[in-house]
Order: structure tokens, then C-alpha cells, then sequence
């Protein structure tokens, strides 16, 4: 049985491309790319593994999304964070940081 792995992005061209390439290495796990504005925690709740990707710090997309990672138990969850911009990836860690999530920097 394969996986369930979600990939949310602030939707710009980079990081699309980049979560493209993520879903293409994840091996027996089938991916969806989703941006943060469509987000649900319904979404989340089923994936094994997720991955959030913004270019910058606090993009307006993710305010709700941040607010549920504020309210929400992923202790046993592993969460792959990517940005070319190394202060994205200090905010990242920040609001995933109440939700338990084990958090991992996936290299681009």
C-alpha cells in the first residue's frame, strides 16, 4: 500500500516547480500538490508525510494555515520544508513548530 503525501505551496512558479520535482522523488507515495489558499486540514489529517514550500517569510496565503498548525497534534508525522530563501526556512520551522511535526530542510 503506498502512501499519502501532501505538498502545499504559496502557489509562485518556483515553488510549484520544486514541489513537482519532490512529489517525482517520492518513492511508493502518491502526492498532492495543493497552494496554501486552497488548504483544509481535511486535506492534511490523511497524509502520511507532508511538505510546505513557500519563496518567502508570512505569504498571506498561509495565515490560515497557520493558524491550524497552531492547533493541531502531528507528533507522529515527518514534514519536509523547502525555499531557496534561508530566512523562509527559520519561519517554516517556526510555525511548525507547535503542531509537533517532525520537521525536515529537503534541499532544492
Amino acid at each position: 500500500m503506498s502512501k499519502k503525501a501532501i505538498i502545499i505551496t504559496d502557489g509562485t512558479e518556483s515553488i510549484n516547480l520544486a514541489a513537482k520535482e519532490i512529489s517525482g522523488k517520492l518513492d511508493n507515495c502518491k502526492a498532492k500538490i495543493i497552494k496554501a489558499d486552497k488548504f483544509s486540514p481535511e486535506t492534511l489529517l490523511p497524509a502520511d508525510i507532508f511538505f510546505i514550500g513557500c519563496e518567502n517569510p508570512k505569504p498571506s496565503s498561509f495565515n490560515y494555515l497557520e493558524d491550524v498548525l497552531l492547533h493541531i497534534n502531528l507528533a507522529k508525522r515527518e514534514c519536509g520544508i523547502f525555499s531557496p530563501n534561508e530566512k523562509t526556512l527559520v519561519y517554516l520551522k517556526k510555525i511548525l513548530k507547535d503542531c509537533e511535526a517532525e520537521v525536515k530542510v529537503w534541499s532544492l
